[in-house]
């Protein structure tokens, strides 16, 4: 189906088509680009999308959005006076002449994994949309939002910050009917200071709910009673908490499988389902999620039959063999919070527990490092294997006993983890994204080859 013809593009942006052209999708690079795309041409810091224009016309793009003609491209364009702010009016165009129900995701942790579950859950409901990979920045949220079809019944989106008002402007292109935070916890707090910044941030969210929307928060967390309170100061119709807790709340959790079977009451109907994945955090999230289809009007019950298919994402929990040994791959991303939660999903496990981490960036002063110790130690883990000066502190904080090695890089450390891996182990790779622990996650798989 068509999703953008040169009209309604010129008519969103104040542009000019150089010829008619008919798109089926977006976007910005040249290597993920499928046939028909509108190729949309971003300046970055470091890179210029003009200078990709040939490339996305090589590559069977259907137009291309640009500010000017680069030099040797024949292909149909766009141009308008700026790329970002005509992405920005597409994604406003789109959710103007869409009928779906649109839900958007937030939180310091589970942002992306709750998305996928509201996908799945969706997904058996009508045709659903959601935000590609972690698409929730600046232009990430506009691009999910301008790739919207218009048929699609439902809608799902990330949104992301490391700033004050960020998530206030994203919101306002994408305008739900139901907002949910996932969690509220220390991440980014060097930009922050604190979890109640973090909160008020986060709750941004609210503002920009669509006339009559409703509000998802965390009921187990200790900013819940803030998060409600900035709810109500937004002027939401209904405030709804959800966890172990509140109007919708998980029972309980039993591994089945490589997943999970949950029991869940959700907003007074009780649920028992198959999660294909498994820990506590991803049940919360589903029971978050599931009250998001509640609170649609949606069917809960044939929602909840779609999570059976839902597995943790690459980078978020996703597990394979290597060989001898299970790897639990959390490397894409990293604070106190979500470390514990994979923490206590390995303290589940079989045989020896090895924790690999990396540094948690962005955390500010603090000992928040040294404080994985005791979730550490609470999941029986046997060995750490850290990495990064800021792991440092927690490789001092450890009794000798659970010692497995330190580096001051990932590259370093991937060759002394594999000397001492020993069958039957699992071990759980962890780290924010720039202490770059996929180098251990590649490392392990090439042992399995």
């Amino acid at each position: 189906m068509t999703l953008w013809t040169s009209t309604d593009a010129e008519s969103a942006t104040l542009g000019k088509a150089s010829a008619p052209f008919a798109v089926n999708g977006l976007s910005i690079d040249t290597r993920t680009l499928k046939e028909g795309d509108l190729f949309v041409a971003l300046k970055g810091d470091n890179r210029d999308g003009h200078d990709f224009v040939r490339a996305a016309f090589d590559a069977k793009a259907g137009a291309a959005l640009v500010t000017h003609r680069p030099e040797g491209v024949t292909g149909a364009l766009l141009t308008a006076a700026h790329t970002q702010r005509a992405l920005e009016d597409l994604a406003r165009a789109a959710r103007a002449r869409s009928n779906a129900r649109i839900l958007a995701v937030t939180g310091s942790a589970g942002k992306t994994t709750t998305k996928e579950i509201l996908r799945h859950a969706l997904n058996g409901l009508g045709r659903t949309h959601a935000s590609a990979a972690s698409y929730n920045n600046h232009w990430g949220v506009p691009l999910s939002l301008a790739s919207l079809p218009q048929d699609a019944e439902y809608g799902v989106f990330e949104i992301g910050m490391n700033h004050f008002g960020e998530i206030r402007n994203l919101v306002s292109f994408v305008r739900p009917h139901v907002a949910l935070i996932t969690t509220i916890a220390p991440a980014h707090l060097e930009f922050f200071g604190s979890c109640d910044a973090i909160a008020d941030a986060k709750s941004e969210i609210f503002e920009g709910l669509a006339p009559g929307g409703i509000g998802l928060i965390p009921a187990d967390s200790d900013y819940a009673d803030r998060l409600a309170a900035r709810a109500a100061q937004a002027k939401v119709s209904r405030i709804v908490r959800f966890g172990k807790s509140g109007e919708a709340r998980l029972i309980s959790f039993v591994p089945d499988g490589d997943g999970m079977r949950v029991k869940a009451d959700i907003l007074g109907r009780v649920v028992d389902f198959l999660v294909g994945a498994p820990g506590a955090h991803i049940a919360v999230n589903a029971v978050g999620a599931l009250a998001a289809v509640a609170l649609m009007d949606g069917d809960v019950l044939n929602a909840a039959a779609g999570l059976k298919n839902f597995k943790a994402l690459k980078g978020r929990g996703a597990q394979f063999k290597a060989g001898d040994i299970t790897v639990i791959d959390e490397s894409y991303n990293a604070n106190p919070a979500s470390m514990a939660a994979a923490l206590a999903l390995l303290a589940a496990a079989k045989g020896r527990k090895l924790a690999v981490l990396g540094d948690m960036l962005e955390m500010g002063p603090g000992d928040h490092h040294a404080a994985l110790a005791a979730p550490i130690a609470a999941a029986n883990t046997d060995q750490v294997f850290a990495s990064g000066l800021e792991m440092k502190a927690l490789w001092e904080a450890l009794p000798q006993q659970r010692r497995g090695a330190y580096a001051e890089n990932s590259a370093a450390l991937a060759p002394v983890l594999l000397k001492a891996l020993k069958p039957g182990d699992t071990v759980l790779v962890k780290g924010s994204f720039g202490s770059k622990m996929s180098v251990i996650v590649e490392a392990l798989k090439a042992r399995q080859a």
